[in-house]
């Protein structure tokens, strides 16, 4: 009778022979600390040779519209809702999402206030009108007033100044001519004396003769009466004269003394007083043309208010009903503590209604790492790509680039980031704001490069090296590296055409950190899970020369998933730098000769992970 096989029992023993065969293969190799000319797995080459080495930063970002008018609520509060809140109410706006055209009615505001005011200030702009148009009439007639005055005022200084002269002049002046008038009345008066002191002489002679004859009896009583009484006539007419003869000189004298000076006086006060009249005029005028132009600019001050008013009127009612500005799609936007945006609710002044976004014209906010900063430019050219069109790629251009770092919250720890908008050249159709895009700029390119994979280099502290195809096994090579792309790194010095490298280098440092854990005496077994990759390998030699491109073609959809060579999520979206093991710890990008890129802070010291952060050399 056949005994049944257990499969248990024949895995061991397989695996009791390979590790007798493994055993042999140690003993005979020695320890791979010292000894790397025979690996124990499979390895993975990649063939140098020349080639283009494009220069990109690659980013993550989110979509968002070039064109994006924030449509506000310009409308003053005067309303009030139910809980007391001042605000407009909304009386129609369209439906959240929508598709508009450019001047299609967004949203009207409830306008019964605003035109139940703008009709009384509308009244009270009349009347500040009218007001005005009274202010200026005053003011015109004002000015001729002062004119008129001034024109008086200077007429009556010139006829003083007339009469006084008159009064003065020497040769024909008032008072020479009425002196002059008094002298010739008392020549006639002089001359009548004389007429009349001859006559009395005469009368008295006939007197004396009558009375002779009277006593003689040759004369009448009558003759005699009549001889007195002619004598008594002459001698009055004698004395009349006389004493009119004293009452002109008199005259005389006074008119050349006091009436003189009295009249000169007189003159002389009248002519000041038009004078100071005059001046008067002058300040009365200012005064009351300043008092009318006050008026008239109070009453253009107060149209003028009226006016502001009116307009500020007018054009509240004209904001009540707010038009699309350009084509987009309609996005309402809320306030914290406030009711959400609709038909019947209350908005204060200045606050956020909707959003309009111009979906044809699209641009993606990225964040560059610090350490490609200063390669990214405004005006290069770049290429984007859509987490929900995979299938598509869009040109574009670098439009602007942050100088301060951008705050993205806590979570984003010491990493520091610059906000850079990338404009997507031309209209695009289905993109929708806030999608997650991949930004490709393209800094520069490198022409006939010699570069291998960012996964065969090695980092550990200041040290770069790679491992390279030698005679019997692979040897250890130092490099000074240049410029890196995300796939890709630039060797200065270290490798030729034709050299083979290691893809996989961290089996070569997992066995070195293995055997210094272990001791250099002591042979650590070899798991079973490796005793088979070894026979399989010992089956199928030719495996390793199919890997290469297996590899690589691995490391470029880790690369688009935003994962790391060995499959783990980058939580940045980002590719970290291939560090090595035992604290190896990645440098930061610089470019320098004789160092990697650098990648995230830390490391796993594991060659072969997700390939370098972005362009690092030649900065």
């Amino acid at each position: 009778m056949t005994a049944k096989r257990n499969p248990k029992y024949g895995r061991w023993a397989i695996g009791l022979v390979l590790l007798a065969g493994f055993g042999v293969l140690v003993v005979s190799v020695g320890s791979l600390a010292t000894n790397l000319t025979a690996p124990e797995q499979p390895f993975v080459y990649y063939t140098v040779a020349l080639s283009d080495l494009p220069i990109v930063v690659t980013e993550r970002g989110n979509l968002e519209s070039q064109q994006e008018t924030t449509i506000r609520c310009e409308v003053e509060s005067r309303g009030y809702d139910r809980s007391g809140t001042s605000g407009t109410q909304i009386i129609f706006i369209v439906p959240n999402g929508s598709s508009v055209q450019e001047g299609d009615l967004l949203v009207e505001f409830d306008s019964a206030p605003i035109r139940e005011a703008l009709d009384t200030q509308i009244i009270s702009h009349e009347h500040a009108q009218a007001s005005k148009i009274q202010a200026e009439a005053r003011y015109e007639n004002q000015i001729t007033q002062n004119k008129t005055a001034e024109e008086n005022a200077a007429l009556k200084v010139r006829l003083a100044e007339l009469a006084l002269e008159m009064f003065t002049d020497e040769a024909s002046g008032t008072h020479k001519l009425e002196v002059e008038e008094i002298n010739r009345s008392i020549e006639d008066t002089n001359n009548e004396i004389l007429s009349s002191q001859a006559n009395l002489e005469l009368k008295r002679n006939d007197k004396l003769g009558i009375e002779s004859l009277f006593k003689l009896g040759y004369a009448g009583k009558s003759e005699l009466d009549r001889s007195r009484l002619d004598f008594l006539q002459a001698e009055s007419q004698y004395a009349s004269r006389m004493n009119r003869l004293k009452t002109q000189l008199a005259t005389r004298t006074k008119k050349e003394t006091f009436e003189r000076e009295m009249k000169l006086l007189e003159l002389h006060g009248t002519l000041d007083t038009a004078r100071r009249n005059q001046e008067q005029v002058a300040v009365d005028n200012v005064s009351a043309l300043a008092q009318a132009k006050a008026s008239l600019d109070a009453a253009t001050r107060s149209l003028d208010k009226e006016k502001e008013r009116l307009d500020k009127l007018e054009a509240q009612l004209a904001v009540c009903k707010i038009y699309a500005p350009h084509d987009g799609m309609v996005v309402y936007q809320s306030e914290w503590g406030r009711d959400p945006i609709a038909e019947g609710t209350f908005v204060r002044e200045r606050q956020r209604i909707l959003a309009l976004p111009n979906l044809s014209k699209m641009q993606v906010k990225a964040f560059v790492h610090e350490s490609v900063l200063d390669q990214v430019q405004r005006g290069q050219r770049a290429t984007v790509r859509v987490d929900a069109f995979p299938d598509r790629t869009y040109r574009a251009v670098v439009d602007a680039v942050g100088v301060v770092p951008a705050d993205r919250g806590r979570y984003s720890g010491d990493v520091k980031t610059y906000e850079t908008v990338v404009l997507i050249e031309g209209t695009v159709e289905q993109l929708k704001p806030g999608m997650t895009a991949v930004v490709e700029i393209h800094v520069d390119r490198i022409k006939d490069a010699l570069a291998v994979p960012v996964q065969a280099v090695v980092q550990i502290d200041r040290d770069t090296w790679c491992y390279v195809e030698a005679r019997g096994g692979v040897e250890q090579r130092p490099l000074e590296l240049g410029r890196t792309n995300d796939k890709f790194v630039q060797v200065r010095k270290g490798l030729a055409v034709g050299d083979r490298v290691v893809l996989n280098p961290s089996l070569i440092l997992e066995r070195q950190e293995r055997a210094e854990q272990i001791g250099p005496d002591v042979k650590e077994p070899a798991p079973l899970d490796e005793i088979e990759a070894l026979a399989s390998a010992a089956i199928d030699p030719g495996e390793t020369a199919s890997s290469e491109g297996a590899a690589l073609r691995n490391s470029d959809a880790a690369d688009a998933r935003g994962e790391d060579r060995a499959g783990t999520p980058n939580p940045n979206g980002r590719p970290t730098t291939a560090s090595a093991a035992r604290g190896g710890r990645p440098r930061g990008s610089g470019g320098s000769p004789g160092r990697a890129p650098g990648g995230a802070p830390g490391g796993t010291g594991r060659p072969g992970g997700p390939p370098l952060r972005g362009p690092s050399a030649g900065q």
